[in-house]
């Protein structure tokens, strides 16, 4: 028999105290099956691309915990993300190889073509950003999609140590296997210190719109944002969010932290900006737990994936009319 609540309402677990439950992304219900789903919360904790400091693995765990302080409504835009669409945490997109790099990217596409495949859209948290193309490989093979990138650095890089699927290149190699448009990409907050000045340059020869973050403060994030929605156009369009775009004042606790950047209202208000676009997923990638004991680079991270939920949640519920 169904337990009888004092206060109907703890009826649904999403408003039930933040204290209780079992963690779940923003404490949506869990489901690994995606069939019926609209929207899939998935975790991709993998960090084999990356660099320097290793970490990013445990941030979908972390931002699971830290998320079930987010509530159920965006209070800035009215949007409440399960009222329109049919949403549950499906679980982790995790590697049974993660020793061998482009085998470990395989099976992240694998999990991700299967939530495709039925018709679901997935919103994740990394893991590193080499995560992303593999995501792409699931949900781009048909055609090219458009993008608006957050990052401290453009990841159009190349060869690094051996390797070419490391996180300072998946949108080169997207390019290349004709998945990512490069002239409907842009990339904001670019910045931090360079061995190559010449390391970005193949965003710039693709077509991609570059805005450092010194264009960024002179134009004014309202600029930056109508400049997105030019950019991308009508077309299907993804959002990429590295949590090192934000300054690391926000957010210590990542790989690649690189002073001067965007600030978390600042990061918000973009996201919010995007609503009406032709969204078809999104991820919040390279939170790294073990750099922020805090926990509070989880909760940003959880409340960014939030807000991306809430403006590809309207696109998918648009698209459904």
């Amino acid at each position: 028999m169904p337990r009888q609540f004092k206060y109907p309402e703890f009826s649904d677990p999403q408003v039930r105290p933040r204290y209780t439950g079992i963690p779940t992304f923003l404490r949506a219900p869990y489901q690994e099956d995606p069939e019926g789903l609209d929207i899939a919360l998935v975790g991709v904790p993998f960090d084999g691309g990356v660099t320097n400091r290793t970490g990013a693995r445990h941030g979908p765990r972390e931002i699971r915990n830290q998320s079930s302080l987010i509530r159920k409504i965006n209070q800035a835009t009215g949007l409440n993300p399960y009222e329109s669409c049919r949403i549950a945490d499906v679980g982790d997109a995790w590697v049974e190889g993660p020793f061998e790099l482009e085998k470990s990217l395989d099976e992240i596409e694998g999990c991700f073509r299967e939530i495709h495949d039925a018709g679901v859209v997935p919103v994740s948290a990394g893991g590193d950003h080499s995560v992303t193309l593999p995501i792409f490989r699931a949900l781009a093979k048909q055609r090219p999609v458009g993008m608006v990138h957050f990052d401290a650095h453009c990841d159009t890089g190349d060869d690094y140590l051996g390797s070419k699927f490391h996180h300072g290149a998946p949108f080169r190699r997207a390019v290349e296997e004709g998945l990512l448009d490069p002239k409907r990409t842009i990339q904001i907050g670019i910045r931090g210190s360079l061995n190559d000045l010449d390391i970005w340059k193949f965003s710039h020869d693709s077509g991609m719109r570059v805005i450092y973050i010194e264009e960024y403060h002179e134009l004014g994030w309202k600029a930056v944002v109508e400049e997105a929605r030019r950019v991308v156009g009508d077309g299907p369009t993804y959002i990429s969010f590295d949590v090192d775009g934000l300054d690391p004042v926000y957010a210590p606790g990542t790989g690649t932290p690189e002073v001067g950047g965007l600030t978390t209202l600042e990061a918000q208000l973009m996201i919010r900006g995007l609503q009406g676009l032709n969204l078809i997923g999104g991820d919040l990638v390279e939170v790294a737990p073990p750099f922020d004991p805090t926990g509070n680079t989880a909760l940003v991270g959880a409340t960014l994936m939030f807000e991306i939920l809430c403006v590809v949640a309207d696109a998918v519920a648009r698209r459904k009319v």
